[in-house]
Order: C-alpha cells, then sequence, then structure tokens
C-alpha cells in the first residue's frame, strides 16, 4: 500500500470509529485486570492480616492463596475474552 491508500483508510469514518472501540475495549479490559490485581496487592502489603486466615481449616492454605489464583484465572480469561473479539470484530 502506498502513502495516498494509508492516508484515506485513516481518515474513513468507519475506520477511525473502530479505531475508538477497540481502544475503549482495551482500556476497559485493562482496567478489570489490574485494578483487582494493584488492590490485591496493597491489601497484602498494608493489611497482611486479611488474607493470613486459614482457609477452610486447611492447616497450610491461606485465604490469600484461592484469592491470588482467581486473579491469574480471572487475566488469563480477560485475555482469551480480547482475544476472541480481537479476532472476530478488530
Amino acid at each position: 500500500m502506498n502513502h495516498t491508500q494509508n492516508e484515506k483508510i485513516r481518515s474513513h469514518p468507519k475506520f477511525q470509529q473502530l479505531c475508538q472501540e477497540r481502544s475503549r475495549y482495551s482500556w476497559v479490559l485493562s482496567l478489570m485486570v489490574l485494578v483487582p490485581f494493584y488492590t490485591f496487592v496493597a491489601l497484602v502489603s498494608f493489611k497482611p492480616d486479611l488474607f493470613s486466615a486459614k482457609f477452610m481449616g486447611s492447616p497450610v492454605i491461606t485465604v490469600g492463596w484461592p484469592i491470588a489464583t482467581a486473579l491469574v484465572i480471572g487475566a488469563w480469561l480477560l485475555t482469551g475474552v480480547y482475544i476472541r473479539r480481537s479476532n472476530s470484530r478488530f
């Protein structure tokens, strides 16, 4: 593609709308991953007693482990959601 074709595509209203939609979607998903993650890290740093309780009577596993696992799995699933939407829409 030459420079003129690139400019024509970039200036098209549908392309601009698609770029805005993609950007908004990626920001929302990023916040859905980053806010819980950094909240978890901050709480573990400043209030470690919240996560030190034993999980369901287990002598080894604390409440923090299942929460951390859920955060990792959630991030993985949201990545899959983004990839699926990106491949089908964007």
